[in-house]
């Protein structure tokens, strides 16, 4: 029996469109579904109905008829993945310094819709706090430190949005579960450049976060250190933003503009 390659995907029509999409990354101009059809060994029907779903989904376009070339979500894609890998890379040697100084979690998030993913995380088994949430976790962005920085940095308009789509769904009793009570905290973040997590998302765990930026002035991530809600301490703060700022230089933000998103 012959050996399966790990590489190659085990649902037929996946590496049917791996193949197509191969084809047409090494075409610098459209290609015709007949050409295509001929590289890749499929026939034409099948192609042209793969090349369909590929392009409800943005990842092929169809320029004239009968014509495809890759679409620009593979773009948005390749450049989101760039953004973390840079933001990981230049983040992960402040971020294990400013465990060493606070002996307490340290956390490296993006915003992902109307959510926060952890892709970095940095702690010692000194912190006394259990992780809960591992790289890959996710949160709602009212409930987290880090989420009320991106949201801070929204127009009031997709603020509201936000709150009519999630309905501000609160974990604890001291999670913001009205919009007239997180504009209110947003306006704080949006004055004070840091925003605090209050145990709103977990009882018994405090954190503060500050934005990271590139070299846009574009809010790209949000560094943040979480404790227990005895042991955090005001002083750290000030270490998170220097260490933010830090990260930022890196990604080459200059700064002070106004930083966008």
């Amino acid at each position: 029996m012959q050996k399966k390659d790990p590489q190659t995907p085990s649902i037929q029509v996946l590496a049917r469109a791996f193949a197509l999409l191969d084809v047409l990354a090494a075409q610098p101009d459209p290609v015709p579904l007949k050409d295509l059809s001929e590289r890749t060994g499929l026939h034409p029907s099948t192609a042209h109905r793969i090349l369909n779903d590929l392009a409800a989904g943005r990842l092929v376009d169809r320029p004239e008829a009968g014509t495809y070339r890759l679409g620009m979500r593979l773009l948005e894609l390749g450049n989101l993945v760039k953004a973390r890998l840079d933001v990981r890379e230049a983040a992960l040697g402040p971020m294990r310094e400013l465990n060493r100084l606070t002996n307490q979690p340290v956390n490296l998030s993006v915003r992902q819709g109307d959510e926060i993913v952890y892709i970095e995380r940095t702690y010692s088994e000194r912190s006394g706090m259990q992780v809960v949430r591992a790289v890959g976790g996710r949160a709602p962005l009212h409930l987290t430190s880090v989420g009320k920085l991106f949201l801070a940095y929204e127009e009031p308009q997709r603020v509201r949005s936000y709150a009519t789509r999630t309905g501000l769904t609160g974990h604890t009793r001291n999670s913001l579960t009205t919009l007239p009570a997180l504009e209110r905290e947003l306006s704080q973040v949006r004055r004070q450049a840091v925003a605090r997590d209050d145990e709103e998302l977990e009882l018994g765990v405090r954190c503060m976060a500050a934005g990271i930026f590139d070299d846009q002035g574009k809010l790209v991530a949000g560094l943040s250190i979480s404790a227990p809600s005895d042991r955090l301490e005001e002083s750290w703060m000030e270490r998170v933003k220097s260490t933010a700022s830090q990260i930022s230089a890196a990604l080459g933000y200059r700064g002070p503009a106004t930083p966008v998103v």
